[in-house]
């Protein structure tokens, strides 16, 4: 991993992405251990703690939108190697409220933190804000463009579910404005994974997605109906309607409820199909497939952590 900020999923190869799970899974392991063994047995390769490996670092939480998973597992991560956070906390108590730029925060907080995680509503804010600063700036998520941490942690959990190569998945949802499915169909195309897309045709991929993934040379499908493919399908990766990004609230209306699943959507499925999806769900899943096989979508969010910690390791 030679990068200086983790900005979109086009940026990792192959090989980034082996690093950073291979890591992930390693200290999986070393903290399941530790849990139900006695004090010191968590210890990492080179015989460090894993608690000690990054103490006195600080970590700079910068959330400029509403989050759950990615603010808590990135401060769960970095505290689990032994370091803490600076939190900006929400924009209404801050001096983003008096009218303070991106570019002026984020200079402020770069001398409080060794690494900066942003989230932004703004499309390639994270991109703006790493031209401002030397410390390592993360991405967690801006407007509609890139979420790769997200990413990681996503493809973690196909990697331990299904493999990520010999790979059949579909990506059923907003495609249009779900920034996990752009950051997720573009690392996938480094690996041998044939994509099925299903949308509405108001809520496909974006050109400019489309357009990475076929020079990327991408198996790429698209479909408004789940039901031709599914039998065919290793992984469901399923995003709600995001109604805070629709320009139209009439246009969100006509089809919040068009995909969903339930049981009976599985019956013409594999029976080891799994089922993802990044999180907060609305009423695209049914509640009941939470206790089947099928879901793998909380143990999704539980990834989150060992492969933020790994992220975090390997950047700093």
């Amino acid at each position: 991993m030679q990068h200086d900020h983790v900005l979109t999923a086009k940026q990792f190869s192959r090989a980034d992405i082996e690093t950073v799970l291979d890591r992930a899974a390693a200290l999986d392991v070393r903290a399941r251990e530790a849990s139900s063994s006695e004090p010191g047995r968590n210890r990492s390769d080179d015989g460090a703690r894993v608690g000690d490996r990054h103490a006195e670092t600080l970590l700079g939480l910068l959330f400029f939108e509403p989050s759950t998973r990615t603010r808590m597992s990135f401060e769960t991560a970095i505290k689990r190697l032994g370091g803490d956070v600076v939190d900006m906390g929400s924009v209404e108590s801050s001096s983003v409220k008096k009218g303070e730029t991106l570019a002026d925060t984020v200079r402020v907080i770069e001398g409080y933190a060794d690494a900066l995680v942003l989230r932004h509503p703004s499309q390639g804010a994270a991109k703006m804000a790493s031209e401002y600063v030397d410390v390592p700036v993360i991405n967690a998520g801006d407007g509609a463009g890139h979420h790769p941490t997200q990413t990681l942690l996503d493809l973690y959990t196909i990697r331990e579910r299904a493999g990520l190569d010999d790979l059949t998945i579909g990506i059923m949802g907003d495609l249009k404005y779900g920034r996990t499915v752009h950051s997720l169909a573009q690392a996938l195309t480094r690996f041998d994974a044939t994509q099925h897309f299903v949308s509405p045709e108001s809520l496909a991929l974006p050109p400019d997605v489309r357009y990475d993934l076929d020079e990327a040379g991408a198996s790429v499908r698209s479909h408004t109906d789940l039901e031709t493919i599914l039998p065919e399908l290793d992984m469901l990766y399923v995003t709600r309607i995001q109604r805070e990004r629709f320009p139209d609230e009439n246009e969100y209306r006509a089809i919040a409820d068009a995909y969903g699943i339930g049981l009976e959507t599985l019956e013409r499925a594999k029976d080891d199909l799994s089922i993802m999806h990044p999180l907060p769900r609305v009423d695209e899943v049914d509640p009941a497939i939470d206790d089947t096989d099928h879901a793998a979508y909380f143990e999704q969010a539980h990834s989150g952590i060992p492969v933020r910690m790994a992220l975090l390791d390997l950047l700093l």
